[in-house]
């Protein structure tokens, strides 16, 4: 098991959002942007895949003992914290996404009386690729 499986099993477990993995790691002044995580978690075979050094789990680790834990002069509740993540979750899933998308309305496709046609335009002339071959018993003839 290599720091790439422990990584993802961790991002599982504790239902963590990329974003919420890049706050983490700011914890402990460790910077790495989203598009760096997503090649973390890629499968090995992928182009883009990234092998997850020791530093960065370390960071991450020590960042993830801040988050849930808290420091001595803020301590935390480690289950409370676990709790607001899940909830920020549902309440993700369950709101629709605000989107300024209309759609087009529906026009009538049907020809209406008293218009004149839009003038066509002709296609192409298909090119002929191959040339016509006659089959006549395994020999090849052109026609």
């Amino acid at each position: 098991m290599n720091n790439n499986d422990i990584f993802k099993k961790l991002r599982v477990a504790l239902q963590l959002r990329d974003d919420q993995i890049v706050e983490i790691l700011e914890l402990v002044d460790f910077r790495m942007s989203k598009g760096e995580l997503g090649n973390i978690f890629r499968n090995e075979d992928h182009p883009n895949f990234m092998e997850c050094g020791d530093q960065v789990l370390r960071n991450f680790l020590n960042g993830l003992i801040i988050h849930l834990r808290g420091t001595k002069e803020d301590p935390k509740n480690a289950i409370d914290v676990i709790k607001q993540n899940q909830d920020t979750l549902k309440q993700n899933k369950t709101e629709k996404p605000k989107s300024d998308f209309k759609p087009a309305p529906k026009t009538d496709f049907k020809k209406k009386a008293g218009t004149k046609p839009k003038a066509s335009k002709k296609p192409a002339p298909k090119i002929q690729v191959v040339e016509k071959v006659k089959f006549n018993n395994g020999k090849n003839k052109k026609s």
